[in-house]
């Protein structure tokens, strides 16, 4: 079983994804004040650091963004606020944030320091999602950073009307960019019609779904992982069973929430050779835009499905 640290689906596709990105515009920093003889720009806030990434496209020069959790190394589950947090919430003018719970204390700051010139983003709503939505990782569903940007670009207008045009070129942009990753996933599905992964929690069920793979694990024991919960005996054994049987053709493994009970699952996958793609909830930096990110975890499902290659991290 062969080990890829980086993996891509074409070296030739990336490469033409990067002179894309490069093209749309001078991108904001994720954090910081604007540099010397910029633009006024308008403080953003998302509270994923792949919200963060979109809003720097679109806004490009004009926006100054701060992400807070970006940490690939952590469980975002486990984030706790600060007053720097806080601060930085309070203070911006334009703020993206996931909804579903997933990061409630972004509304806890909001409703704590109330401000009408504050342009809040909730994805949730955005989509019109009921509060009893299951999954909450909702970026790897590929019809939601459209809408964001969308969405992104429609407030940066309200708030710098001036630069409409800009915003809205860079919205193209973006749209354009994503096309790889779609083409990746339609490849996958046509390719490999209702293959069959287990996965240790929903983290990219949405992105599974799209590209037609069939998700064995049952739901119980995702969810259970993704809250914390330790999963029922019974869960455990048939998650064991999928693996031990070899009657799944990928191991899809959460890197950013780990524990004894996924070990265990990433041991019997590697027991039986069975390929494992790693997968995040913040985009893993440096070096990503939201679509490469995509794009290389569409690539590395296929590599397992294709090539029985593992493409644990990225």
């Amino acid at each position: 079983m062969r080990i890829r640290a980086k993996p891509r689906p074409s070296r030739t596709v990336v490469v033409a994804l990067a002179a894309l990105l490069g093209a749309a515009c001078a991108c904001a920093p994720l954090a910081g004040a604007a540099p010397s003889g910029r633009p006024k720009t308008v403080v953003a806030v998302a509270a994923e650091n792949e919200y963060a990434d979109v809003i720097s496209q679109i806004g490009g020069r004009y926006v100054t963004v701060t992400a807070i959790m970006s940490n690939p190394n952590t469980d975002p589950h486990t984030f706790e606020s600060s007053a720097r947090v806080s601060r930085e919430v309070s203070a911006a003018r334009l703020v993206v944030q996931n909804g579903l719970g997933y990061d409630s204390f972004m509304t806890r700051i909001e409703q704590a320091a109330p401000s009408s010139s504050r342009k809040v983003i909730d994805v949730q709503r955005l989509l019109g999602l009921p509060d009893s939505t299951a999954n909450p990782h909702l970026w790897y569903e590929p019809t939601t950073m459209p809408a964001v940007a969308k969405a992104v670009a429609k407030e940066l207008t309200h708030l710098q009307p001036a630069h409409a045009a800009y915003f809205h070129r860079d919205l193209q942009v973006f749209d354009a960019s994503l096309a790889p990753y779609d083409r990746e996933l339609a490849r996958i599905k046509a390719a490999f019609p209702h293959a069959r992964v287990a996965t240790t929690e929903p983290v990219a069920d949405y992105m599974l779904q799209s590209a037609g793979i069939d998700v064995m694990t049952p739901w119980t024991l995702q969810a259970d992982i993704m809250n914390t919960v330790d999963p029922s005996p019974q869960d455990v054994s048939v998650q064991d069973a999928l693996l031990t049987g070899k009657k799944v053709r990928a191991l899809v493994y959460n890197e950013q929430v780990t524990s004894s009970v996924t070990d265990a699952f990433l041991k019997l996958a590697r027991a039986g050779k069975i390929p494992v793609v790693g997968v995040f909830e913040t985009m893993p930096a440096p070096g990503y835009h939201y679509q490469t990110w995509m794009l290389a975890e569409a690539g590395a499902l296929y590599d397992a499905l294709a090539h029985r290659t593992s493409s644990p991290r990225l």
